[in-house]
């Protein structure tokens, strides 16, 4: 196993966006994710059929199969998350903030706490919030380019964290993450890896080699949010090294 645990060298200050945008993750995952996941919705919600219906043609899975395993979550997520057949401004962003389980949730605020902070500094508390919203945006809609009239609804921050990704990569090329790697017994220990070649991994390797083998199947779809999430952040980055007066605070 290869874990993130963090990187180097940090900023200074508090980088208050980022704590904000994890405590507001993790509280939506402790007090709506959790309970409605052990849930049954109402069987007279009109929700209920018209979810079932729907899903079912997307997806071709059997209503029966659905319905015995819909929990109240999946309705909050089928109102709530991204479905490109029918998009929306409020799911655009709303689906930013909803996760599948635990491990979606660590996975992507791990990132987030690991690659937010330097990123914040450098932009800026405000305009960091900005990039985060707006590439959170734009990796859904480069999702929904590939998703067809889905109704399947796509949720979770990796796109919108996939963006803050982008601009580490390109403003911080002397940076290096702290790998933790684990393959007990023969060896356990913190190793530093330049930032470059961790994303560059996590860009080419983890997501756009699978994209195009799975686009070749009909699908590729999953992935379509991480790069263009990435590419977002990547050019907004580039942007802002061009613009005249600009300079690095970092």
């Amino acid at each position: 196993m290869i874990l993130p645990v963090g990187d180097t060298p940090n900023p200074p200050g508090r980088p208050l966006v980022t704590w904000a945008l994890i405590a507001v993750n993790v509280a939506v995952y402790l007090w709506i994710t959790v309970p409605l996941s052990s849930v049954r919705p109402e069987s007279s919600d009109p929700l209920l059929l018209h979810y079932i219906r729907l899903v079912a043609e997307s997806s071709h899975i059997s209503p029966k199969i659905l319905l015995e395993h819909v929990s109240a979550y999946d309705l909050f997520l089928f109102r709530y998350g991204f479905r490109s057949a029918e998009p929306g401004l409020a799911p655009l962003l709303s689906a930013i903030f909803l996760h599948a389980g635990f491990a979606h949730l660590f996975g992507n605020m791990l990132f987030l706490w690991i690659y937010g902070d330097n990123v914040e500094y450098r932009l800026g508390r405000f305009w960091f919030l900005v990039a985060y919203l707006a590439c959170g945006a734009a990796a859904t809609i480069f999702f929904a380019l590939f998703a067809g009239n889905s109704h399947m609804p796509m949720i979770g921050a990796s796109g919108a964290i996939s963006g803050v990704l982008g601009f580490y990569f390109l403003w911080f090329p002397g940076n290096k993450v702290k790998l933790f790697f684990f393959f007990f017994p023969f060896f356990m220990d913190t190793v530093l890896v330049p930032a470059r070649l961790v994303l560059g991994f996590y860009l080419i390797i983890e997501n756009l080699l699978p994209f195009f083998l799975m686009q070749a199947d009909g699908g590729g779809v999953a992935y379509g949010a991480h790069i263009g999430g990435f590419l977002a952040g990547l050019l907004w980055a580039a942007m802002i090294n061009r613009s005249p007066g600009r300079t690095a605070r970092i």
